[in-house]
């Protein structure tokens, strides 16, 4: 195998590549802004979540309490001989019953606390790694956003300044929930969700995939939640008493699934255990519970018309909107209006409306993020679209799972998945370009030369690294140019340039399905 190399004077790059500092300075400006603001709103995440399970362990705990001095209040009322035997039965009988009430709470709430407890551990680590995160590219960004400022007429470093700092903006996009990447369909297939106790032909209303790669979809028709393992074959399931309308993931391995009729308004928790679904505790709501989605220890619930936000304990906090399906990614939410609307819009974490996009093509809508209309049977990413000429019919709810690179897809009325398997247009990270056996590149001494590398193609700047951009900016802009020819740093161009406005789709590409 050969490998091709172009070296081409960084001074002949720089009269056909953009460095436009003032754009770049207000870029890295607004995503500082931003990435600033979804820093603080996990900080508060993490406190509230702490918060919501200290009140709910009090409360359980004065139940319990109230419980026993209720007893005691019972027994001081009825007690009118209190004399020889009388008095060491009603001891007596006082101990069971007191005994009874501790255990009562020992093998209940004791237990409904311990899973709370996983629950806020889980999302805690969950929530801190993505606060690290935060942190580390609010420090990159602060750097780079000085640097530009002092950086002045030089092309070269104008170049180098822009490239690296595209990179970084782009991590910090991808944080934010603003990837850039498109879905290309590498395949599509077909998996049955039918079990044998199954009374009629399955609805898949919703769709959660497990970190592991097992996924859970609801079947409202036959009114129970199933679990697919990583070859989408069904390996569990567990009857609901009434109508399961959506799912979401709480922790690795427990979801929270919205259960709907007349007269049943509930959240169901089930964990998945061994290859096993195992209820737990759930909560009765006094409005409809159609939709539901969880982020960083709240839960979002939809009646249908209007949209609650609930703690994980089930305390309602507030009454947010009126929409039918919800979508997090940091600090906006994504809801879909009623079914008969064309719309996704956007809202703040309080709940104030900051965009809205209306597609004529979706018709009346069902999904999330990914958007999914029922009637106009298509699937839009605001990035992919897949019609009914290509095989999609009535499509109910779609799921991304990341683990597989996979847009997974159920039908009304279908007792069939379907699973696209995608390819990405960018890699994740600037250091998934190359591989280590990648020949080395050299930087000529008399000289600013880059070395350009076209492999899988995807267009590579890379220079041999040595303290990154940050101290070497540093450095050049203390000790001047000499500096500057003896450092260097690793760089990727990104093909496509980011667009993070929420009104337009940046891309739309048609599946092709069978």
């Amino acid at each position: 195998m050969f490998m091709t190399f172009k070296v081409t004077p960084i001074n002949e790059l720089t009269n056909t590549q953009p460095t436009d500092l003032q754009g770049l300075s207000v870029e890295l400006k607004t995503v500082l802004g931003e990435i600033k603001s979804l820093h603080i709103s996990q900080e508060a995440s993490v406190e509230s979540l702490q918060k919501t399970y200290k009140e709910h362990r009090e409360v359980m705990i004065e139940q319990m309490c109230g419980n026993l001095n209720t007893y005691i209040d019972e027994c001081d009322n009825n007690s009118v001989d209190t004399s020889g035997g009388n008095e060491q039965y009603l001891k007596e009988e006082m101990c069971r019953s007191v005994l009874s009430i501790v255990n009562e709470f020992d093998n209940i709430t004791a237990k409904e606390l311990n899973e709370m407890k996983d629950e806020v551990i889980s999302i805690k680590e969950s929530v801190t790694s993505s606060i690290h995160k935060c942190t580390s590219l609010h420090n990159d960004l602060s750097h780079f956003h000085e640097f530009v400022q002092k950086i002045g007429d030089n092309k070269e470093l104008c170049l180098i300044a822009s490239i690296k700092c595209k990179h970084i903006i782009q991590q910090a996009l991808t944080l934010l929930g603003k990837s850039s990447k498109v879905f290309n369909v590498q395949s599509i297939t077909k998996h049955n969700v039918r079990i044998p106790s199954d009374k009629g032909v399955c609805y898949i209303s919703g769709i959660c995939v497990l970190p592991d790669g097992q996924v859970l979809v609801i079947d409202w028709n036959n009114q129970n939640v199933k679990l697919l393992n990583q070859q989408y074959q069904v390996v569990s399931h567990w009857d609901v008493n009434a109508w399961p309308l959506d799912i979401c993931l709480i922790t690795p391995s427990e979801v929270a699934v919205a259960v709907n009729t007349s007269n049943i308004h509930e959240v169901q928790f089930i964990t998945v255990n061994q290859g096993k679904l195992v209820s737990g505790r759930k909560f009765q709501l006094q409005h409809k519970c159609t939709c539901i989605t969880h982020h960083q220890g709240d839960l979002f619930v939809t009646s249908g018309q209007q949209l609650y936000k609930y703690s994980l304990n089930g305390k309602q906090l507030c009454r947010l909107y009126q929409d039918r399906s919800a979508y997090w990614s940091g600090d906006r939410l994504y809801i879909i209006p009623s079914w008969d609307q064309s719309k996704l819009l956007t809202l703040a974490r309080d709940g104030t409306l900051l965009a809205t996009y209306t597609d004529p093509a979706l018709g009346p809508l069902y999904g999330q993020v990914l958007v999914c209309g029922r009637w106009s049977s298509t699937i839009l990413q605001l990035a992919t679209l897949a019609t009914e000429e290509d095989g999609v019919r009535w499509p109910r709810s779609v799921c991304y799972s990341s683990t597989t690179s996979s847009i997974i897809v159920g039908l009304y009325g279908d007792n069939n998945i379907l699973v696209f398997r995608l390819l990405l247009s960018q890699d994740k990270d600037a250091e998934d370009v190359g591989d280590k056996d990648d020949a080395e590149d050299e930087v000529e001494k008399n000289g600013m030369n880059l070395h350009k590398v076209f492999r899988r193609k995807k267009l590579v700047i890379r220079l041999a690294s040595a303290g990154g951009l940050a101290g070497w900016l540093a450095g050049w802009l203390a000790g001047g140019r000499n500096k500057l020819e003896s450092t260097s740093i690793d760089i990727e161009l990104a093909k496509q340039q980011h667009k993070s406005g929420l009104q337009e789709p940046q891309y739309r590409t048609i599946l092709s399905l069978p």
